[in-house]
């Protein structure tokens, strides 16, 4: 996995537990940190690299630097799964599917017309999480602290929409998923969404972080009657995918 911090990530124990599961003795997972891609390339060949994952700065970054992306990959702008295939580099997207499978196996997040989504933050995480959103057939707003018209909306408009909608839809439901690092391991003090007045029990809070668990945001939506859910299953089930495509 290449990232620029990885201090918090739990794949290199679960591909090594799935590796001596496997008898695969002759395989191995690690974690690679990079201050940027410049010798991503060189890393590939130098290493003998047969694939790996991408995680946070570097899911929209990686893009110009492949030789092919799939069309999901394509389609949501963002990369955290690369195959190696004789020297050439495809990317996929095994975020978005894995998030909508949490949460289609989870009857407590169906999501209905009467929902008003929001996902906090707009790098390759939360484009994965909109479009498998979109896909179900649920709009959603991108929250972005600095917001850009036509893509994104503020987080006080974030606070105004949720304000607005509550009282208008008595029976709806409010999904807010983190899509941000905002609370994730070291710096665990975090919460992005500071107005949690405005989170009740007909909310459901989904944060992608799964280091701590729960994350501050989750803990304290929890205290207010919200349904949760942090995002260990979701890098799980991407992990699962991401090894189909690399044995493929």
């Amino acid at each position: 996995m290449i990232g620029k911090r990885l201090g918090h990530s739990y794949s290199q124990r679960y591909f090594e537990e799935l590796f001596a599961h496997l008898g695969l003795s002759d395989h191995t997972y690690r974690l690679a940190e990079m201050e940027d891609l410049s010798l991503l390339r060189k890393w590939v060949v130098d290493e003998g690299i047969a694939g790996f994952n991408v995680t946070i700065p570097y899911k929209k970054a990686v893009l110009p630097l492949l030789d092919a992306v799939d069309i999901s990959a394509t389609a949501i702008g963002a990369v955290n799964c690369v195959t190696v295939k004789e020297g050439l580099l495809t990317g996929h997207n095994t975020d978005a599917p894995a998030f909508g499978q949490t949460i289609d196996e989870d009857p407590a997040w169906a999501l209905g017309e009467d929902t008003l989504a929001l996902v906090l933050g707009t790098g390759g995480a939360a484009k994965a999480v909109g479009y498998a959103l979109k896909e179900r057939g649920q709009d959603c707003y991108y929250v972005s602290r600095k917001p850009i018209t036509g893509t994104s909306i503020g987080y006080d408009d974030a606070y105004r929409q949720v304000s607005a909608w509550n009282p208008k839809h008595p029976n709806g439901r409010i999904l807010i998923v983190n899509a941000t690092p905002v609370g994730m391991y070291p710096d665990t003090e975090g919460n992005p969404w500071s107005r949690m007045d405005l989170i009740d029990r007909r909310c459901l809070v989904y944060d992608l972080i799964y280091n701590p668990s729960p994350t501050l945001l989750l803990k304290q939506a929890a205290e207010r009657g919200a349904t949760t859910k942090n995002g260990l299953a979701m890098l799980y089930r991407q992990a699962e995918l991401s090894w189909e495509l690399f044995r493929s």
